[in-house]
Formats: C-alpha cells, structure tokens, sequence
C-alpha cells in the first residue's frame, strides 16, 4: 500500500507493518528509517551548543554602525587619528541645582567627576575637554601680543578670588555655549572615546554606561545633591539600549504564551502544542550556540531575531502538526501520518523558510556591519529552522502523535463545515466567494485603489531621522530629556559635521588653502540648519588681529607668508583642534541643529558641491567626518540600498516560487499581494513618521520574505487539487479547509507575537513591532483573498482534463482530498 511522494493516492494505514518503508523520496526513507538516530544527534547537538551560549555576549560598536566601504566613511577612517575628537564621543553635562557654578562647592563637585570620567576605560584622555582641563585654553591680546593659558587658572585654590580668575577665563576662552552653558548654570565634559581600549578590545558600551549612571547616582541621585547629571552620546545610548533589553525578554515571554494560547486553542492537543514550541525553542538555542562559535554577538538590533525564530517556527510548525491531526483523524497510524505530512509539505515548507532566509540574507547586500550581522544571525536561525521544523517535529510527532480527541475534534469540524458552515466556517465560506468573478473583481479593483494611494503616499517616505534627539528610545526616555535639556542650554548641539582639507605636509599654511578653508567655512554657515561654524581660517583670522592690538580690520587672512606662518605656529603650539602637528589635515566644522534628514541632506549638498569645485591633487576637501557626518553618510548608504534590497528579495522569492509552482501565472498570484503590503506599509511609515533607517530598514524585506510563507503553503495545496482535475473554486475551497485555516493561523501568531513589542521602552522595537504586524495581517488577509480572485483571472488553465468548473472527476477529487 506505499505509494511514491508524488502520488495523489495517500491511503489510510492503521497498522505500520502495512506500510511500505521504502516508500517516499530518499529523504524520506533516510529520515524516517533512522528515528532514533536522528532524535539522538539533536539533543547531543542541543547540549553543545547550548554549551556554547556561555560565551555569547551582548554588545555594540561604534565603528559596527559605520558603512565602512562609503568613500566618505574612509576618509574618516583614513584621518581618524588626526580628527581629535570628531567621531564617538560622551557628553556628560553638570548642572548647579542652586545658583551658577562659580560655586566653591560646585566646583569642588565638578573637578572630581571630571577627574573619574577621565580615568573611564576607552577615553582619549589627551583630547578630554571641560573648563578643568588644560586643552582648554584663554587666549587674549595685549600690548606685548598675545597671552594665554589654561580656562583653570594654574593657582586655583577654590577661593573667591581663583573662582574670579576663572570666570574671566571663560569669557576670554569664549567657550560660553559650548562647554559653559548660556546661563553658566551648568558646564560640559567633552569624553571622546577611542576605538579600542588599552587592551585591544571593543569598549564596551554597556559597562561605561553603567560606570557613567554609577557617578550619576553617587553625585546627583541623593535628594540632597547639590548638582544634577545630563550624558548623551552613542556610547550612552547603545548601553540604554541594552539595559532596557533586559526589559525586552518580558515580551519574548509573552509572545510565546500567545503563540501556545493560539494554537493550542486551534489543535487542543497539549503534546503537540509542547512539541511545536520546544523544537522552535531548540531553534533559538542552535542559531545563538552557531552564533557565538562564529565570534559574533548580539547587538540592540539583533536582539529582536530570537523572537521572530520562535514566532516563525512556531507558526511552520502548526502546519505540520495540522496534517498529521488530520491524518490521524481519518485513521491513519501516527507514524504513517507523519511521512505522509512530510511528503505534502516539505516542499512547500522549505520554499517558504528558503524564502525567510532570502528576506534575511539580502540585508548583507547594505554595507553597514551591524545590519549584516543582523542578517546573518537571522540566516542562520531561519536556516536551521529547515531543520528542526520541517524534519525534526515530524519525527517526533511520528512517536507521540497527537491527542485522539483533538483529531477527532479537528475532522469533525472540518465535516460539519462543509455541511452547514457556523462560526468562523462562515468566513472560510465567505472567502471561497472570491473565486467568483462578482467578488474577485471588486477585491482587485478595492485592492488597486490602495496600491495607487500608497503609492503616493509612499513617495514622501524620508531617509534617516525625523525626531530630534535619539528616535530609537522614547521622546520621554532619561536619555532624550538629557538631550532636551543639554540642546535648550547650550549654544551648539552635539550634532557636528566637519569636511576634512587634506594637503601635502605644511600645506595647510599655504594662503590658497586658507582663503579655500574661510570660503568653506562661509559656504556651510549659510545652509539652513547650521548654527555656527569653525575652522582654521577663523583661528588664523583671529590671531592675525591680535598681533596688531586686536584691530578689527587685521581680522582677515594676509596675503603676506611671514603674517600667516607665526599664526599656524601659534595654532600648534596651542593644540589646535583644526590641525595636525604636521599642518596636513584641517577639519572645517559645521554645528548643527539637529541631525533630521533634511538638515544633513542640505549640509552635505554644499559641501560636494564645494569639493567638486575646489578640490585638486595638493588640495582635497573631503566628506565626511564628526557624528552628523557619519549620519549622513549613513542616509546615503540606506537610501540606495532601500529599492536594491527590495528588488533583490522580489526576485529571489520569485525564483523559489516559480520553483516550487512550475507556473508564471502561480507567481505574479502569490506576489502581488506581497507588493501591495510593501507599499502600504511604507505609506504606515509616512503616516506614522518613521523614517528609513539602520533600524527600520530591515523590517520591510523581513515583511516580504516571511510574508510569502502564507501563499506558498496556500497555493502549492491548491495547484496539487487544480491539477488533479478541480476547478479553482473547489480546489481553493479545499486548500483553506487544509492548510488555509493555518495559514490564517499563522498570520495571526506571528502579529500576536510581535504586537507587544508597541508597549516596549525601545522606540524602534516599538516601531518594528508596528510594521510587522501590520505586514503579517496584511500578507495573510492577501493571501486569502486576492490569492482566489487573481486565481480566477491567471489560473483557470492549471485545472486539467475538464471541460467546465464544475466537470472534475469525482475519484480524482477523493485521491486529492486524501493527499492533504
């Protein structure tokens, strides 16, 4: 009684001794032949790498978040050494709660924070700068020449008079809005960070985080603090993110109670509830053990992809557990109904997580380093989901089957609906009207008219942030009320672009170079959205006047060689941020107001502009350093990959569909819901104000890759009857009563899963879990009704042998009926 894989005659088989086990593909017969030994090798597997998880580790870099391969990120890195301070950085502000700080008391405070930050691990000591510093300096004019020293004056003893030497100091340093607030009510520590710490590592993040919110506790978390603490900066914001993770792991719980809720509430079979979510969670154990034995970690942003396995494997796994139920429900022997479930199924399945793997896998098309970890941990949790849920779970359920009384549940309901539909048997029956032409048209014409108006909608989509502040927490976040209060009190913000002059050795003295540096300066002062500027020319203009008593018409840039080199020696000697000891690199830079997509697109606008005019061999102006140069870098990079990547994923789940259908038609049915849902969910984005970014742009390819599960497992059943003689009316109504209901299941699994992410304390978790609940439900209500309306228009051809809808032999209906 065996019959081979791709018979339609699946018999009913009572007694394993009656079947064939030589039938079935070789696959088939490897796996099923050898049960134990499969189980066996799972759980030594399991045991190992779950042995391995111990030196997972959770963490960020900054040079991780860079588009390294972008000709302005390697301008950057070729000139990092030389840029002090314009690239990862903290600033921790320290504010008086009473009074200013020319307070003996504040400053007493002040000097021994500025003293524990300056020992922090991953600090640049050197280039550190706070009024308590000696790389901030006075400079003054006067009638001998210049004078000049350190903001802190050398004898300062915390006594009124020292106290009022430093207030001069500050003046003449003119570092009020910068690192002394506007209303001297607070000042700022400047930490920029390296990108190794002394021992070759990474900084961890996490740990200065903690270390900074440990000084922030002791110096400002008692009632009776004389000062408050305000730190924003990447290192700060990654080592949030981290600790509200520690939050996170609460909605992964809770999404695997729905997931269980949901299905056991379909199937009401304990066992194989447990079954189906233990090997998803066996998933997660091999996909983080793989992942650790491979050198990588988890990142804020790939923290999210264990959920998603769980969701996803669940949600395959139903499918499986649904056909074996049904099998044993009509009388067929656990084992015999597992391989007959395998057989059905293991195509369709492969192609639907081939195709989850591809929405992953193309992200390591967009050259940031942290997305392609992201897409490579997913891969490889997806990946190994071929295994445990397509081969794993049916052999399993092969020994414990499910619950009698579920399978007898599960075929009488199915019998009852086809005879009086009641409950949702009345929405299954209302789907099946779609195979109709008075319903299908309508369904494609409603469905038209949202695609033009996303489509619309979805051309004002924008690249990067839209929010001030850091849009990755919430606007009412510890970290963006720092933010808030250091951009409300200060001057310039944190938000600093800067173009790097490149000469040869000395070239930066050349008076061409300078006048080209002053015009650079002027240029960016005038673009919408730059507070202020500095550069050399402005050094080298200020130094000039102090020469001649501080006249103001001397503010300028002399023609004359012996006026210029004494101001360049000056600027050395003194450290100057604009240049290097070999006066080869100058960075012009530009303050910003804030870091929106629109500012920086305007900002970087001028400055190509400018460098394609007046760049040559001796004399480069190159983009783009500092944090707001990197986040424009960044916007560049997501934009063009944004349309590539979708573009990729299309083509490739087209290739698996076509694969798997065998039919052109098949797959402009299973991909043009697909389409809509991408469109509508960028036309979300627009509506919601949720830029395209490092942390959004995943979810769209994500959206399609695990979006086309629905019409693959719906359509291949489908076909299978159409093929066998059915018209597309009976051979859909039969793919919902088997695998259509699940895949219904399916969608509303994965948005359950994936919906409480909108109450997490991460706002782009938040975001994501937005996204993807609207692309599950919407993919999934696609797939149930535009799948038969568009059936009814490209699909009629794939019923063979009948002359008219309703002339399909009736055996060849029950060999169909018996296959699923």
């Amino acid at each position: 009684m065996a019959v081979a894989p791709n018979k339609m005659d699946m018999a009913i088989i009572r007694d394993p001794k009656d079947f064939d086990s030589k039938s079935g593909g070789k696959l088939e017969q490897i796996i099923f032949n050898n049960r134990l030994v499969l189980i066996l090798v799972c759980v030594l597997l399991t045991l190992f790498l779950g042995f391995q998880m111990k030196d997972l580790k959770i963490g960020a870099s900054y040079d991780k978040m860079l588009p390294q391969s972008h000709p302005y990120i390697q301008n950057y890195l070729e000139n990092r050494v030389e840029l002090r301070g314009l690239g990862d950085s903290l600033r921790i502000v320290v504010a008086a709660r009473e009074g200013d700080i020319f307070d003996a008391g504040y400053l007493e405070t002040l000097a021994r924070i500025n003293d524990e930050v300056f020992l922090l691990p991953g600090v640049d000591r050197p280039w550190m700068k706070s009024i308590f510093t000696p790389v901030v300096r006075w400079t003054e004019v006067t009638e001998e020449g210049f004078a000049g020293g350190p903001v802190l004056p050398n004898d300062y003893d915390g006594s009124p008079r020292s106290i009022e030497d430093l207030r001069i100091n500050i003046a003449r340093a003119n570092v009020v809005g910068s690192l002394v607030a506007n209303d001297y009510r607070s000042s700022m520590i400047v930490v920029p960070l390296l990108p190794l710490d002394a021992d070759g590592n990474a900084v961890d993040y996490h740990a200065l985080s903690k270390q900074v919110d440990d000084i922030r506790e002791r110096y400002a978390g008692a009632a009776d603090a004389k000062v408050d603490i305000y730190v924003i900066g990447f290192a700060k914001l990654i080592g949030d993110l981290i600790s509200g993770l520690e939050k996170v792991a609460l909605f992964f719980l809770i999404a695997v109670v729905i997931a269980v809720a949901i299905i056991y509430t379909y199937t009401r079979c304990i066992r194989s509830t447990v079954l189906v979510l233990s090997c998803s969670i066996v998933a997660v154990v091999w996909q983080l053990g793989l992942v650790s034995m491979l050198g990588y970690g988890l990142d804020p942003f790939s923290m999210l992809v264990p959920f998603l396995v769980v969701a996803i494997g669940v949600s395959h796994g139903a499918q499986k557990m649904n056909g074996i139920m049904q099998d044993i429900g009509r009388g067929t022997h656990r084992l015999v109904a597992a391989r007959y479930t395998f057989r059905r199924l293991f195509l369709a399945g492969m192609t639907a997580l081939l195709a989850d793997v591809v929405g992953f896998a193309v992200l390591m098309i967009i050259d940031i380093p942290v997305i392609r970890e992201l897409a490579l941990t997913a891969s490889i949790g997806v990946g190994v989901l071929i295994f445990t849920n397509l081969i794993l779970i049916p052999v399993m359920l092969s020994y414990i089957g499910v619950s009698p009384k579920a399978a007898a549940r599960a075929l009488a309901a199915e019998h009852a609906a086809e005879r009086a539909p009641r409950g949702f048997g009345r929405v299954w029956a209302l789907l099946e009207r779609f195979t109709e032409r008075r319903w299908a048209v309508p369904a494609l014409l409603v469905s038209a008219v949202l695609g033009v108006w996303g489509f619309m909608t979805a051309l004002q989509l924008q690249i990067g942030d839209l929010d001030a502040g850091a849009p990755e927490l919430r606007a009412d976040s510890r970290y963006n009320q720092d933010n808030a209060f250091i951009t409300g009190h200060y001057g310039i913000s944190s938000d600093v672009f800067a173009v790097i002059v490149k000469t040869p050795d000395d070239g930066c003295r050349d008076y061409e170079t300078l006048t080209e540096i002053d015009l650079l300066d002027a240029t960016l002062a005038q673009v919408p959205g730059v507070q202020r500027t500095a550069s050399l020319g402005q050094t080298v203009r200020t130094y000039t006047a102090g020469m001649f008593e501080g006249n103001p018409k001397w503010a300028t840039i002399s023609d004359n060689q012996s006026l210029i080199d004494p101001q360049i020696g000056n600027a050395v000697s003194w450290n100057s941020e604009f240049l290097n000891a070999r006066c080869s690199v100058s960075p012009v830079l530009a303050y910003l107001s804030d870091h929106k997509a629109g500012t920086l697109e305007g900002v970087v606008e001028a400055a190509r502009a400018f460098s394609e005019q007046y760049s040559t061999p001796e004399r480069q102006y190159l983009l783009a350093a500092g944090n707001a140069g990197v986040d424009a870098t960044t916007n560049i990079v997501v934009k063009e990959a944004n349309r590539q990547m979708l573009l990729y994923v299309y083509a490739a789940v087209a290739v698996l569909c076509l694969i798997t259908f065998r039919s052109w038609r098949a797959v402009v049915v299973a991909l043009l819901p697909l389409i809509l849902t991408s469109i509508l969910a960028e036309a979300l984005m627009v509506h919601l104000g949720i830029g395209v970014k490092v942390a959004t742009l995943p979810v769209v390819a994500l959206g399609v890759g695990i979006g086309i599960d629905y019409a693959i497992y719906l359509l291949s059943i489908q076909l299978v009857f159409q093929r066998a003689g059915m018209s597309v009316a009976d051979a859909y109504k039969k793919a919902v009563a088997t695998t259509g209901k699940v895949v219904a299941l399916v969608g509303v699994t994965l948005a359950a899963g994936v919906v409480t992410w909108v109450w997490s304390p991460i706002k782009f978790q938040a975001d994501m879990g937005i996204l993807l609940t609207f692309m599950f439900v919407w993919n999934m209500l696609g797939a149930l009704i535009l799948v038969p309306a568009l059936s009814y228009f490209l699909l009629q051809g794939e019923s063979r042998g009948r002359g008219s809808e309703a002339a399909a032999p009736r055996a060849q209906e029950r060999q169909a009926a018996q296959a699923v």
